[in-house]
């Protein structure tokens, strides 16, 4: 099962948890002092706020997979395209473990396609590589905005 997933920067965490949680009607899935995420099943959406990042609004969106078999044919689809793919591999961000990579639309808006491979206790971990999640190149297809 494919996921839709949006991200957006808030200004006051606890008015948009009151907020969505009421337009929701549910509580988030996981409450941290920078971060919020519902995890609906109907509609089917990973719906996340958080105070890291930019100005307020929608960060990035995304498609969240179960499998390593979705996340392959998401790519597949990418590649015939033709779309530029920033590959970030295994990496850390939004207190979970991921295998993910982004692309980014006509419009600069940046699309998240990732498998969750386990939740972890902070919001992100350095990486043994070079570079970090959240903190992307400057190439013209890479998101702009924060990581979710």
């Amino acid at each position: 099962m494919k996921r839709f997933h949006v991200h957006v920067h808030v200004e006051d965490l606890a008015k948009n948890i009151a907020f969505y949680s009421a337009m929701f009607n549910q509580q988030p899935a996981r409450t941290e002092d920078d971060y919020a995420k519902w995890m609906l099943q109907d509609p089917p959406v990973n719906f996340a706020i958080s105070t890291r990042g930019g100005a307020a609004g929608v960060d990035h969106l995304g498609i969240q997979v179960e499998t390593e078999a979705e996340l392959a044919e998401l790519r597949g689809h990418a590649a015939r395209a033709d779309l530029t793919v920033q590959d970030e591999g295994e990496t850390s961000c939004c207190y979970a473990r991921s295998d993910k990579y982004w692309v980014t639309d006509p419009q600069g808006v940046a699309w998240e396609q990732f498998q969750t491979l386990e939740s972890i206790p902070v919001f992100s971990q350095p990486r043994a590589q070079a570079g970090a999640c959240c903190a992307r190149t400057a190439q013209p297809a890479a998101p702009a905005k924060a990581c979710c």
